[in-house]
């Protein structure tokens, strides 16, 4: 490893336990950035696997209003867990 990873990894042992969660956070979220050109064609190329699939028979399909009310009631639960990390004090 790097100095400086060593020198922000011992910078960041001395941050609270919350600035660490937030950090770590950040950190994570940032690993999945992509630039609008690769997000657009990674969703072409999974609605076109999908459709193959559905053409093929593999996957059936629903109506799209029971697909988006459970992909709500899921969303929500994940927002229980996910908003703020939590306090550790």
């Amino acid at each position: 490893m790097s100095p400086d990873f060593k020198e922000c990894e011992a910078l960041a042992m001395h941050l609270s336990a919350h600035e660490r969660a937030t950090l770590a956070a950040r950190l994570l979220a940032s690993l999945d950035e992509r630039d609008d050109t690769e997000s657009e064609r990674l969703w072409v190329d999974e609605a076109e696997r999908r459709y193959q699939e559905y053409k093929q028979g593999r996957i059936s399909a629903r109506p799209a209003n029971e697909a988006l009310h459970n992909a709500r009631t899921r969303l929500r639960g994940k927002r229980r867990f996910s908003s703020n990390p939590p306090s550790m004090k």
